[in-house]
């Protein structure tokens, strides 16, 4: 089981909150079971971004015959990675830009 902060919704309010993901069942959505629980007893939803997602890495695991954990995985990693390198470019071009006003 893999262990994810998930910005969830709660009231309007994006908070960090531990998603569990396993091998879930063909049949079912990967995180049915969490969104259901986040809503009853928590008050909060994932946003339907993160429900997609999750639906497409579940099917790709699927037809590929993948372990869904390990996809997810080697997936938000990619992703955490390439946002990663956007803020720090980001910040970069902000520095060259400040240095210039300065200039």
């Amino acid at each position: 089981m893999k262990k994810f902060k998930i910005p969830c919704d709660f009231a309007g309010k994006k908070v960090p909150f531990d998603l569990y993901v396993g091998n879930p069942d063909d049949s079912l959505h990967p995180l049915h079971f969490q969104q259901q629980w986040l809503s009853s007893q928590r008050g909060g939803s994932i946003p339907k971004e993160v429900m997609d997602s999750f639906s497409k890495l579940h099917k790709i695991a699927i037809d590929n015959k993948a372990d869904f954990e390990e996809l997810c995985m080697y997936a938000l990693g990619s992703a955490a990675d390439e946002n990663k390198k956007k803020a720090d470019k980001a910040k970069t071009e902000g520095a060259d830009e400040v240095k210039k006003e300065k200039e």
